[in-house]
Parts: C-alpha cells; sequence; structure tokens
C-alpha cells in the first residue's frame, strides 16, 4: 500500500521530529535498539550510527516498505523485518524502542503502550511521536470526503489514521505503568515547495488507505476533489504553501 519514493518526497520534513524525538532518550550504550513501523529505513540506520555497539532491529508491516529499507547499505548494521508492531513480543528486552510516526494508523495503540514498556530492559526507554492533526483542515476535508455520498461506498473499509491522544494521556497512561515519562507536543510550520504541495505530502501517508481501496480513475477524481479543497485551504505563495504540523511526543524510562 505504501510508496517508499513518495512518502521520501518530503524528507527533511518527516524526518525533524524523529530527530527531536530521539536526542532526548539518554540511554549511553543500548545492547538492543528496535525501530516499530521502520518505513524505508532511513531513519532507524540513523539510530545505528548514533548508537554504533548497538543491535538495532526495524520492524515494519508493509512490504514494499521492507523491502525499500533492505536495499540500504547499512554495513550489516541493521535487520530489517516484516512484522505488525501489533504483535511485538521480542524474545530479548530492548533497551530503546522508538515508533516514529506510526501509532495513528493503530486502533486502539494506548492498549499496547504499557505492553512495550513491560518489554524493556530495566532503565530502557520508549519513545513515540504521533501526529495530531486531526482538527485541522486536511484532516477534515479527507473525514468529509471519505464519508460523502459519493465516496462513502467506496471507502466505508479504508483505515484512516486515527490521531487520538493529548501528551497528558500518554504521560498518564505510562506513568501509571511504573514509567517516567516526558510528554510533549510541537507545532511545525514548514513551508513545502511545488505545485500542489500539501496534496503531494499527503498521498505519502494520509491518502495512502483512500488510494489503496480505490480503482486508479476514483482515485484520480478523489485527488483532483481532495486536491481542489486544499488549495482553498491552503493557498500557495510565491515562496511555497505552509503546512503547519501538530505531533504529539513520548519519551519514557522503566523503572
Amino acid at each position: 500500500m505504501w510508496d517508499p519514493e513518495q512518502y521520501l518526497r518530503f524528507g527533511g520534513e518527516r524526518s525533524r521530529p524523529f530527530f527531536d524525538l530521539t536526542e532526548r532518550i539518554l540511554a549511553g550504550s543500548p545492547a538492543l535498539v528496535t525501530d516499530l513501523g521502520c518505513g524505508p529505513g532511513q531513519l532507524t540506520a540513523a539510530l545505528a550510527a548514533r548508537w554504533p555497539g548497538a543491535r538495532v532491529l526495524g520492524i515494519d508491516s508493509d512490504p514494499e516498505m521492507i523491502a525499500a529499507a533492505r536495499r540500504l547499505d547499512t554495513g550489516g548494521r541493521v535487520e530489517f523485518e516484516l512484522g505488525d508492531l501489533r504483535d511485538f513480543r521480542p524474545a530479548e528486552s530492548p533497551d530503546v524502542i522508538v515508533s516514529n510516526a506510526v501509532l495513528q494508523w493503530v486502533p486502539d495503540h494506548a492498549s499496547l503502550l504499557a505492553g512495550w514498556a513491560d518489554a524493556l530492559a530495566p532503565g530502557g526507554y520508549l519513545a513515540f511521536q504521533v501526529p495530531g492533526n486531526a482538527a485541522q483542515p486536511s484532516q477534515v476535508i479527507l473525514r468529509e470526503l471519505a464519508g460523502s455520498a459519493r465516496w462513502r461506498s467506496r471507502l466505508g473499509g479504508a483505515e484512516l489514521n486515527r490521531q487520538d491522544g493529548t501528551p497528558e494521556q500518554y504521560a498518564d497512561l505510562l506513568l501509571r505503568a511504573g514509567c517516567q515519562a516526558d510528554a510533549w507536543e510541537t507545532t511545525y510550520l514548514h513551508v513545502l515547495p511545488g505545485e500542489d504541495a500539501v496534496l503531494e505530502w499527503y498521498k505519502g501517508s494520509a491518502l495512502r488507505p483512500v488510494l489503496a481501496a480505490l480503482q486508479p480513475d476514483e482515485g484520480e477524481e478523489f485527488l483532483a476533489e481532495y486536491g481542489a479543497r486544499l488549495r482553498v485551504a491552503y493557498p500557495a505563495a510565491p515562496y511555497g504553501t505552509f503546512l503547519p504540523f501538530r505531533r504529539v511526543f513520548v519519551v519514557a524510562q522503566r523503572g
């Protein structure tokens, strides 16, 4: 379902939250670092560069993403496996678990977090971030279109991302699980280049389940309708198009 090339079109903007998240992981010399939802693997490789003594494992449920990740030259430092993060039951306790911009696709994902924290080695770190844009025009328009008379019969089963969870809710959950927790939110103001920039951004993320559920001609029709509404909500300027993008971050340490 995923297109690694389209996803990486705005690679700089998409990677910045990852580094803002992982810089707050204070692990010194972890033995095992696991990236849940590793995507095309470039950021997983960055974990290997940060902790050169660690074994680094990237897991993703999409075969195309794992295939792209395995094409990376990591010098044998990173392993990539196909797997569903909902089934994550590590045989060896990781010292660090990272999940970057993935959990918004998982229904009831809060139920996974205490189990992940419990899977950590003592003193280990769980770090994740999720988009928090459910009230932004991009997501409101997408839900409205998917639920409209024209599209609801075709998209009723499409799993749109679920951006639920505040910093307080995540922190409360992990503190009750016996962790220390640092939770915060940031709104990035991306300036995206090119024509229909916001549409191109979402073609690499939120639109993937929609396009996967439609025939090619239907997909083009949906993109035309969605793009027209996005151009009104996010007007282009000579220097590019502003896309405010809120994200929620959590770094928890097991006691």
